[in-house]
């Protein structure tokens, strides 16, 4: 069974970033056995790993639900459904990366989305490491689209919102009975003078503190003209905070 990372947190607090340069770690460490899911309906993951996707589940569960009529009774849509999802899937030479795109419409998805969780869900069986990058908030939790997840990252910036999501995750993931492995919290584009009162305002939540993330110009410039984070120097300060949160939280 895959070990499955979560990131999470408000909106633009850089939840990609994160996942990137998680994803970067297990690849420069020799791992080939990786899925990336971009869960977030406003999808930037594939584009911060230098990957092109054409299409999402959101899409294919469009397709069935249009064709479905058209099937024959005995006709398995798992089958149908679990043919696509590998036909989405864009396939790198160590990981692979699958979008899940925009969220239900109005119409009867009820079913549609059961056999597509049974599909995701199984997915861990196939991957020595999944890393997903989830969408803002909490709909995540309460869809439980993250179910199955072993550690929850929880990003934060320097505000009173990035921490009360932060703190509003771990309430809720307890209401709904969600249990992870464990629950971290990353700060992200920490100026270096800031560090001890931003260390200090993590550990108040009571969210286990995996590390933080140096503001970097160098990422903002990749981010710009739609350059990989894989391809970040060693040097990158960034790259060397996320190193050692992978070492934190014992991805390697």
């Amino acid at each position: 069974m895959g070990k499955v990372i979560a990131v999470s947190g408000k909106g633009g607090v850089g939840k990609t970033i994160l996942a990137s340069l998680l994803i970067r770690k297990l690849v420069k460490s020799g791992k080939k056995s990786i899925l990336a899911i971009d869960a977030d309906p406003d999808s930037n993951l594939p584009d911060a790993l230098g990957v092109s996707v054409e299409r999402s589940l959101g899409d294919i569960r469009e397709e069935l639900i249009s064709k479905q009529s058209e099937f024959p009774p005995d006709y398995s849509k798992t089958a149908w459904l679990e043919a696509k999802v590998l036909e989405i899937m864009a396939e790198m030479p160590s990981f692979d990366v699958i979008v899940m795109g925009k969220p239900e419409g109005p119409g009867c998805y009820c079913a549609v989305n059961h056999m597509l969780r049974s599909i995701i869900d199984s997915l861990p069986r196939s991957y020595d490491y999944i890393i997903i990058d989830t969408e803002a908030g909490l709909e995540h939790l309460s869809r439980r689209t993250t179910r199955g997840v072993d550690d929850m990252i929880v990003v934060t910036d320097l505000s009173v919102h990035g921490f009360k999501t932060a703190e509003r995750i771990k309430n809720l993931s307890k209401e709904l009975g969600i249990e992870f492995k464990h629950l971290y919290l990353v700060g992200n584009r920490v100026n270096p003078s800031h560090e001890k009162m931003i260390s200090e305002k993590i550990k108040s939540t009571g969210l286990e503190f995996a590390g933080l993330i140096p503001e970097e110009k160098e990422i903002t410039e990749y981010n710009l003209v739609g350059k990989s984070l894989l391809d970040l120097p060693e040097s990158s300060l960034a790259v060397k905070a996320v190193d050692d949160i992978a070492k934190k939280i014992k991805l390697i």
